[in-house]
């Protein structure tokens, strides 16, 4: 048996796949491509496929790992060339790794955010108020959690942040807290700045480009 992990890439309308789809299209897929995956054992048996980081709804993933086990010998080419010949647009294998740390070494993930606004003046109000609260380092939301929704004060998942207004756009780059202990939703923390600052955005999207370790070290 070996363990392998597969780094794909999510965009397009692809992003608005649910996890639990993305979780059967990865299923069928390496059905069809004939990828000799292992089975657990036990009543219901079930390939072995896990996605390590699921990733939030309506956000991009330019490289985002998943673990499978294979009963043969089979090189990364080969799995990502079958693979990608049957996964559907806006999914894409871009490496195929030894995977080398454990899922509870992620500490962090960067994001790249881009915010469009009605007008120029709208956008550089809005990079000035996301910039100065965050440094001010208070910024309380409802937050999810197994007990029920409980207040947060964002800036506590925060690692670092900068926003950069450039004519009707801000373009915000982050690191946020995304281990299995702590965790915060780019999509909450960005709906809560625009809500606190009073402005309404046209659109935004948001990529998550990189996956980090400790001390922000690239997660393998």
């Amino acid at each position: 048996m070996n363990s392998v992990r597969l780094w794909y890439k999510k965009s397009g309308l692809a992003i608005y796949t649910s996890h639990l789809d993305m979780n059967r299209c990865f299923t069928r897929a390496v059905r069809m491509a004939g990828i000799p995956l292992w089975y657990t054992e036990g009543f219901n048996p079930h390939p072995y496929l896990t996605f390590l980081l699921p990733l939030p709804l309506g956000q991009t993933g330019l490289r985002e790992p998943i673990d499978i086990r294979t009963v043969e010998e089979i090189s990364g080419k080969e799995i990502k060339e079958r693979l990608n010949a049957v996964l559907p647009e806006g999914i894409e294998i871009v490496d195929v790794t030894e995977p080398l740390e454990k899922v509870h070494t992620i500490k962090d993930a960067l994001y790249e955010i881009n915010v469009s606004f009605a007008d120029k003046e709208s956008a550089g109000e809005f990079g000035n108020f996301a910039n100065e609260t965050v440094s001010g380092g208070v910024l309380n939301a409802e937050k999810r959690s197994k007990k029920g929704p409980k207040t947060v004060n964002l800036c506590d998942f925060i690692t670092s942040f900068e926003a950069q207004a450039n004519e009707n756009n801000v373009k915000i780059t982050a690191v946020l807290a995304t281990g299995t202990e702590k965790n915060l939703n780019a999509g909450l923390l960005l709906d809560t700045l625009i809500a606190s600052s009073g402005r309404e955005c046209e659109k935004y999207d948001i990529t998550r480009s990189e996956i980090y370790t400790e001390n922000l070290k690239v997660f393998k």
